[in-house]
């Protein structure tokens, strides 16, 4: 679900257990090498401001920011809010499983709401 857009950039939800956002660019741009300044800039400016949200809302024990990009022609950034008790902690989202999760986080669309706020 896709929650900003600009002309250079736009950010979307990760449907997961813990706080996912990422963020793509518009154009099909396959390497972030590839990127003009301005949309490296855009791209630098709105991963600031998730990530700080993310830290000041839900005071993770880390943010993950990734860029995989083999099967999207976009480049495009992840960025995740990491807790010691979601189910794949210390593993990457995309590794093995190591518990069920315990997590009890404030409200996901509180924080869209407020971080919409800073856009």
């Amino acid at each position: 679900m896709q929650i900003y857009k600009n002309s250079l950039i736009n950010i979307e939800i990760e449907n997961s257990e813990i706080p996912w956002l990422k963020i793509f660019t518009n154009k099909n741009i396959k390497e972030f090498s590839h990127c003009d300044n301005e949309t490296k800039q855009e791209i630098w400016k709105y991963l600031d401001i998730v990530e700080k949200k993310m830290i000041e809302y839900y005071n993770p024990d880390k943010i993950n920011i990734a860029s995989f990009g083999n099967y999207v022609p976009h480049v495009h950034f992840h960025i995740m809010a990491r807790f010691k008790n979601d189910s794949f902690f210390p593993e990457s989202m995309w590794g093995k499983r190591q518990r069920e999760s315990t997590l009890h986080l404030p409200s996901f669309d509180r924080f869209i709401d407020e971080l919409k706020k800073s856009f």
